[in-house]
């Protein structure tokens, strides 16, 4: 059996190992593969997985793939419709990262509460050693404890979040199209997302990209946003209309923002958002902490086994 990862980089840069992977076939890892020679480097293999690779209708009618394994949550870069016409089983992993993801929200919003990468600058550079005072700071430092966020899908990821925020001693308000009241508490209820919008002091987005939530961060949701809302994304980028967040945070009305996703990835040099006011950006590296990396290649190589067993997990196209 040949199995074929089409860009394995970004998960394995050289701190995991394929070895379990490559103990169920004949296995051949490509960092990247550009789009016109996906084909090419399938070849006869039956197996293959795929991180950012798009799969489409085409490279499925010149191949002979059976399993399409995406290395991620998101599956929308395989043409699942046309894959389950062939009767080509396609698998994700749902759940891996969870833990990771909730955390970054709070190292980004611990960030702008703190600005603690630019106060450890400020110290090497001499300025505690040359004040006058026993300490300064220069940026508004900001408590959590008593503040309400809002975070817009709560699902896994969401409700993580929320169990951190409340161990800060937050107020959560949750947005989810199927609230579960029973998670309802002193410290959390479900909002419709006018209220939500409203309310929240900081507001996380934690929802899929779907017609229905792309751009739901735009001019005229932000204007029913509380003066001074901090914004959070570790979601999708196109979930904000970028133009319309810059432009808030530069009149001061959103007073920060903390994301890890943009629309295009890697990020274009004339993204609004790199010359906009108080905001942070990260490389989409949510997921990446080397913990969740390695939880993600076991859930794929399980996917895989359970495939090959009879008993598939994990299949976004039954």
């Amino acid at each position: 059996m040949k199995i074929v990862v089409l860009d394995g980089y970004t998960l394995n840069p050289g701190d995991l190992t394929w070895e379990r992977l490559r103990s169920l076939g004949d296995l051949t890892v490509y960092d990247r593969t550009p789009g016109d020679k996906v084909v090419e480097r399938v070849g006869d293999a039956e197996i293959v997985f795929v991180n950012k690779v798009k799969i489409t209708r085409a490279i499925l009618e010149q191949t002979h793939i059976k399993y399409i394994g995406v290395l991620a949550t998101g599956y929308n870069v395989v043409d699942v419709a046309a894959a389950k016409e062939k009767g080509i089983a396609v698998s994700n992993i749902p759940t891996y990262g969870t833990a990771s993801v909730a955390q970054m929200v709070f190292a980004l919003l611990l960030e702008i509460c703190h600005h603690v990468g630019a106060h450890d600058e400020a110290v090497k550079s001499g300025e505690w050693t040359n004040k006058k005072d026993f300490c300064f700071w220069n940026y508004p430092l900001i408590e959590l404890i008593g503040k309400t966020i809002g975070i817009i899908g709560y699902g896994r990821i969401g409700q993580a979040t929320g169990q951190v925020a409340q161990a800060f001693g937050m107020k959560v308000l949750a947005y989810n199209q199927h609230p579960d009241k029973a998670l309802e508490s002193d410290t959390l209820k479900f909002a419709e997302l006018e209220e939500l919008f409203a309310e929240s002091d900081v507001i996380s987005l934690h929802c899929p990209l779907l017609d229905s939530t792309k751009g739901i961060i735009n001019k005229n949701s932000i204007a029913k946003m509380k003066d001074g809302v901090i914004i959070i994304n570790t979601a999708r980028g196109p979930l904000i209309v970028e133009e319309d967040l810059a432009e808030a945070l530069n009149s001061g009305k959103v007073y920060a923002a903390g994301v890890d996703v943009v629309s295009v990835e890697p990020i274009e040099a004339d993204n609004p958002l790199l010359k906009a006011e108080n905001i942070f950006i990260t490389p989409h590296i949510a997921w990446a902490p080397i913990e969740s990396r390695e939880r993600l290649m076991n859930i794929a190589v399980d996917n895989l086994i359970s495939f090959i067993n009879g008993k598939p997990e994990n299949i976004v196209n039954r």
